[in-house]
């Protein structure tokens, strides 16, 4: 049976930019077997599966890395939502709206891009773990535990000194591999005009050394960054060799992801 796929480039208005995520809309559920099979084919940080649900009740949505599955995705999210709205399967002005492993998530379309609903993430100050310093080839100004709305520890933000040192970070990742059991989201105040913030995000444990655009990981650098410049609409760039731009907005327990996507394959399974 031949079922569609598309790759699509997010957080970017140009083809090659931003974060890849393959999406594969489905009629109904599949093995996750299979669908772990088929992100390893992709071999792209994240490939997304949507089914819709019963009643017109919105569209399941999971997200696999080639190794593993996981709880919440932006990029990929956005990449569905694009891709939902250019297919034709919901119309340009409805909500898309998606029930995940993190809940339930919302993209809407509006004049900038895609703006999308998602959980806020809560901090906590903490010693520099062992091996973080060492793994990043960096000394730490602060670091924080990144708990998800589930109290699930999936990351550490760190804050450098400055942007030229978040880009010019050199990581040993087969030691972050050995020794960092969570992400590293490395972030510091941007020099570059009209950004607020910048960052990185390495995920060995997710068997992706460095992701190029992370939304979900805005979900902790937007409560963090709005603390600390005192506003609550802010823009960051991730500073990947890819790089990518994302709008973020604080709303209570909520942040608010705005970006663009970019279609840049349309193909077929074929097993």
């Amino acid at each position: 049976m031949e079922r569609p796929i598309y790759i699509v480039d997010a957080f970017t208005s140009e083809a090659f930019k931003g974060n890849p995520a393959a999406v594969c809309p489905l009629d109904t559920a599949q093995p996750v077997e299979w669908m772990q099979q088929v992100a390893a084919e992709m071999n792209l940080s994240e490939t997304a599966f949507l089914v819709p649900r019963e009643a017109g009740d919105g569209f399941e949505l999971r997200w696999f890395t080639p190794a593993i599955e996981v709880p919440l995705c932006g990029h990929a999210t956005l990449a569905s939502a694009h891709t939902l709205w250019e297919t034709g399967r919901l119309a340009a002005n409805a909500e898309a709206r998606f029930h995940t492993l993190s809940g339930w998530l919302s993209a809407r379309q509006t004049a900038q891009g895609i703006e999308m609903d998602f959980p806020a993430m809560r901090l906590e100050e903490i010693a520099a773990p062992p091996g973080v310093a060492e793994a990043l080839r960096a000394t730490p100004h602060s670091v924080w535990l990144v708990r998800d709305q589930r109290d699930l520890e999936k990351n550490y933000l760190v804050e450098l000194g400055g942007e030229a040192e978040v880009r010019a970070l050199q990581p040993d990742f087969n030691l972050m591999r050995q020794q960092v059991s969570k992400g590293l989201i490395v972030t510091a105040q941007a020099e570059m005009p009209g950004v607020d913030f910048v960052s990185r995000y390495f995920a060995t444990w997710a068997g992706i050394d460095e992701d190029p655009v992370t939304g979900s990981a805005h979900c902790a650098l937007t409560p963090y960054w709005v603390n600390k410049l005192r506003r609550h609409e802010l823009l960051g760039y991730q500073a990947s060799a890819r790089g990518g731009y994302v709008r973020v907005n604080l709303a209570g327990d909520r942040v608010v992801l705005g970006g663009q996507a970019v279609t840049v394959v349309r193909g077929s399974l074929l097993s």
